[in-house]
């Protein structure tokens, strides 16, 4: 797992929480993720419906209040948890962008470095 970043443990995020992270360390989440169903969904946090506005509204509040799906609070717009897609707002047909999860032997939790770092322009 050399070229990812390590978000967290399995351990470290309960059901049905989410938890947004920093691996570019740049001052602001660029990470969210979601354990929902048993199934852990990563996503960049960047809403589709603006030029990626940022998703959480308070560190690590990116769901709604039932916990059934991820809300920007900058524009309402809701979406489905393990797909990504909005399904409520001004992003309709959109969806977040999605990135894959590597799970260590371990129960270490790491993302890609080159969505980010595309994303990003910047070097880890």
């Amino acid at each position: 797992m050399s070229d990812t970043f390590r978000l967290c443990h399995v351990d470290e995020l309960p059901e049905g929480c989410s938890r947004g992270f920093d691996p570019l360390q740049q001052g602001q989440d660029s990470v969210l993720l979601v354990r929902w169903q048993g199934r852990f969904h990563a996503y960049l946090d960047a809403c589709p419906h603006h030029g990626g506005t940022p998703m959480a509204w308070r560190k690590d509040a990116y769901l709604n209040a039932v916990g059934d799906r991820i809300v920007c609070h900058a524009h309402g717009a809701q979406f489905d948890i393990a797909t990504g897609q909005c399904t409520l707002g001004p992003c309709l047909g959109q969806a977040l962008t999605r990135l894959p999860i590597e799970q260590s032997p371990q129960g270490e939790l790491c993302v890609p470095c080159h969505p980010l770092i595309s994303k990003n322009g910047d070097n880890p």
